[in-house]
Order: C-alpha cells, then sequence, then structure tokens
C-alpha cells in the first residue's frame, strides 16, 4: 500500500482525468500561491468536482476522487490573473483534508493503482473514427500526446468530451476498469446515435 501524501487541492465544477487538458484561469489569492509554489517547486496540485460549495469563497468540499494537475502552460496576459494550461496525472482517493488559513484545501491523499495499458478490444474498435475525427477538430485544445491504441486513454478522452452529467463523469473517473468505463461509453454513444446500433 502507497504511503499518503499531502497535496493541495483545487475544487471545481468539472472533472479532469489522467492525460486530459484543463486550461484554469487563476485570480484567488490562495490559488495564486498554489500555483506559483507548484510552478517554483516543480510540484502538483489535486483537481476535484465540488460536491457542495462553489468554486470561489469558503473552501469547497471535494468528492473523494480526484486526479492529479501538473501545469505545462501559462501566462499573465492581465496583472492579478494567471492563465494555465495543465495536464491529468494519477487518480488519487483522499483519507483527510484540511482548510488552511488562506482558504486553501490541503488533503492527505493515496494514489489509485492503475491496471496495465490495455489496447483498446475489437468490440469497442468502433468508437475510434469519431474520437481521431472530433480530436482533429480540436486542434490546439486537446494537444498531444495522443495515445489512440490505449483503452484508458480513448475512455478518459470520451468522458471529458461527451455531454453527459458531471456525476456521471465523476462515477467514470473512480472506475478501476478501463475496458468496462469503454463499455459504458460506447452503449451511450449508440443511444444518443453516435455510433450505429447493433442490429
Amino acid at each position: 500500500m502507497n504511503e499518503p501524501v499531502r497535496l493541495p487541492l483545487f475544487p471545481l465544477k468539472t472533472v479532469l482525468l489522467p492525460g486530459g487538458v484543463l486550461p484554469l484561469r487563476v485570480f484567488e489569492p490562495r490559488y495564486m500561491d498554489m500555483v506559483t509554489r507548484c510552478m517554483r517547486e516543480s510540484t502538483s496540485f489535486g483537481v476535484c468536482l465540488i460536491a457542495a460549495g462553489e468554486e470561489v469563497g469558503e473552501a469547497a468540499v471535494p468528492h473523494p476522487v480526484g486526479t492529479e494537475a501538473r501545469i505545462e502552460q501559462w501566462d499573465m496576459a492581465q496583472a492579478g490573473v494567471l492563465n494555465l494550461l495543465a495536464r491529468g496525472g494519477a487518480r488519487f482517493r483522499i483519507e483527510d483534508h484540511e482548510v488552511e488559513r488562506d482558504g486553501l484545501l490541503v488533503a492527505s491523499v493515496r494514489w489509485l493503482e492503475e491496471p496495465p495499458v490495455q489496447p483498446v478490444p475489437d468490440a469497442q474498435a468502433d468508437m475510434l473514427p469519431l474520437l481521431r475525427t472530433v480530436v482533429a477538430e480540436l486542434g490546439e485544445r486537446l494537444p498531444p500526446p495522443h495515445h489512440f491504441e490505449d483503452a484508458g486513454w480513448v475512455g478518459a478522452r470520451y468522458t471529458e468530451l461527451l455531454p453527459i452529467p458531471l456525476l456521471a463523469k465523476q462515477k467514470l473517473l473512480e472506475l478501476d476498469d478501463p475496458l468496462s468505463r469503454l463499455e459504458i461509453l460506447q452503449q451511450f454513444l449508440r443511444e444518443h446515435g453516435l455510433l450505429p446500433n447493433l442490429a
């Protein structure tokens, strides 16, 4: 069992998945301090879906499973506002958390075990052409690396891109089996006419 680590949290009304790209606009002092420290020390922070509360103001209550975020790009086009591009890393589960004096949530987390990379099964291969098209259309909004051969990566990108409720995205994030995630998403695509139904 891996040892718990301390991780600052950024609770948001979004679900970040491993390998995903998250643009962020940071202006609250607690988060400016947090991301500045992350950039200076080459460390990461955690992104969690908000279970109760708001993104600004008092500390929100996070869902217990979230994703590590590492800053890949940043700029400050206007004073006091930092624009970031973060990429999702490993998933984690919160064991405990506390609110620091500036309102920042800091958690004790354990990293979740990830299964080895698995290829997309033949039964779900019909999901790939649509995803390739969408990724090509998104261009710089979903920059490489792209791993269309990886069932976990494909399922994560569909989870982010499809118009499904945030709580459903959270449940898909929490699934440990990437093949189960793909099967659920394939069913959604078929039900909504985005893939042909099997006779």
